[in-house]
């Protein structure tokens, strides 16, 4: 008999993490931003929600994307890897990223994307402890009492305008609402069933320089809905000589937020502090975030393939 049991819990309502620096992972929630620089760009991200809270969420991402011409035809690709654990789920996600682009105009590019992959999850039932008491049924045949794992196919689409000045995105995130069968082994006939929520994330940023000085600011927001229920988080950023990055942000009931961030020459490297403004704040510090990326700028051959040598240089 195969037992068929949802076992989601309420700290895995949201399937994807809530990075503070959105407007940096662009990728991470939109396949259709793989390609947005001419360059090779690389996006590691990593999240410690809750510190001092047992079994908080911890996320970390590698991204690696970059623009390509096919039969004249401009596309983006990249991959994705992530890896997350939240209370007793171990979760592991990798995804191909493909983007077609077209120009609408002067320095304008409209990209639809797609990232197939798959969801693999573990969950540690050996670590479950149950009470002893009236209030609670140690049996309970909902919980694994054994480690559990699956994997499921999963896939994330997008759109994404970009401009030199300002930039938006929309994604859905899980589109195939996947459910992933949790089994002891695969020759097992018994399984527990994770649902996996389908994620809408809109996002939109710019950056406005600050005429005769050195400063510019760079403010993004961005929506989403899970499982009906939505949250909202802005963020503003103040750039000086192009180097130092300093900010604040705020996320709808939730926490608000710090950030500095370094540019070096072909790198960035950012830190997010954010503090809760919820109950949970009784509970824990806050989170910590760090964003490091990387450029490989590519050789730009549409302005370069008419250029000829000087006969001095010959």
């Amino acid at each position: 008999m195969i037992l068929s049991v949802v076992v989601a819990l309420g700290a895995m309502a949201q399937s994807d993490a809530a990075f503070s620096h959105f407007w940096v992972g662009k990728s991470y929630y939109n396949p259709a931003a793989a390609g947005e620089l001419n360059a090779i760009n690389m996006n590691l991200g990593s999240r410690m929600q809750w510190v001092d809270f047992k079994h908080a969420p911890m996320n970390f991402y590698l991204a690696v994307d970059m623009p390509y011409k096919l039969m004249g035809i401009k596309f983006g690709a990249g991959v994705k890897a992530e890896f997350e654990r939240i209370g007793l789920y171990t979760n592991t996600r990798i995804g191909a990223q493909i983007a077609y682009k077209r120009k609408l105009g002067r320095n304008m590019m409209l990209s639809v994307g797609i990232q197939p992959g798959v969801f693999s999850q573990t969950f540690r039932g050996k670590e479950v402890i149950m009470p002893e008491d009236d209030a609670h049924q140690g049996n309970d045949e909902a919980i694994p009492k054994q480690d559990v794992s699956g994997t499921a196919f999963d896939a994330n689409v997008g759109v994404f305008f970009s401009h030199p000045n300002y930039w938006a995105s929309l994604a859905v995130t899980h589109v195939t609402n996947p459910g992933i069968e949790l089994k002891v082994s695969r020759e097992s006939i018994d399984y527990y069933e994770f649902k996996v929520s389908r994620g809408y994330y809109f996002a939109g940023g710019g950056n406005i320089p600050i005429n005769n000085t050195l400063f510019e600011i760079q403010p993004s927001a961005m929506f989403a809905l899970t499982q009906n229920v939505w949250t909202a988080q802005v963020a503003t950023m103040v750039r000086y000589n192009r180097l130092l990055n300093i900010g604040v942000g705020y996320r709808w009931k939730d926490a608000a937020t710090a950030f500095i961030g370094v540019n070096l020459k072909d790198a960035y490297i950012g830190y997010a502090y954010d503090y809760p403004v919820s109950a949970i704040s009784k509970a824990t510090f806050g989170s910590h975030e760090v964003f490091v990326t990387y450029k490989v700028k590519l050789e730009n051959k549409e302005k370069n393939k008419n250029k000829q040598k000087s006969v001095r240089l010959m």
